[in-house]
């Protein structure tokens, strides 16, 4: 017998277990735009509008350490490294399709909502929910 620790973190349900690996604001996104394809570093910040260089790079090395993206660093000059989805990263992707299909059907009703919780936030009078 093994005297080495479980490495189980005692997931509650496999939905526990998926959002641990995409947890974060931008992994959903990065995972999105390689389903594509493989993705040099400069394209996926381009894509994924609005992330730091800091938060893109640890975003990155986070999935590729899970095994859901591998990097490819060509030993190049200029460096030249692309980001690909490993196989378990396919089958996320797969997974995560009807979710950015009940995006795109909802989008004009998420945006309302989100526009009159930001009314709420802003004092402007209005319907509160109850």
């Amino acid at each position: 017998m093994s005297s080495t620790p479980s490495c189980n973190p005692g997931f509650s349900c496999g939905l526990d277990a998926t959002l641990r690996v995409i947890a974060g604001k931008w992994k959903p996104l990065i995972i999105y735009f390689l389903i594509q394809g493989p993705n040099r570093y400069g394209e996926l910040k381009r894509a994924v509008r609005g992330v730091s260089d800091k938060m893109l790079i640890q975003q990155l090395k986070e999935l590729d350490s899970d095994g859901i993206v591998t990097r490819h660093d060509y030993q190049e000059v200029p460096p030249r490294v692309d980001y690909t989805l490993t196989p378990l990263g396919h089958s996320l992707a797969e997974a995560l399709t009807p979710l950015c299909n009940w995006g795109s059907d909802n989008m004009a009703e998420v945006a309302r909502i989100f526009a009159e919780r930001e009314s709420w936030s802003a004092g402007a009078p209005g319907p509160r929910p109850s």
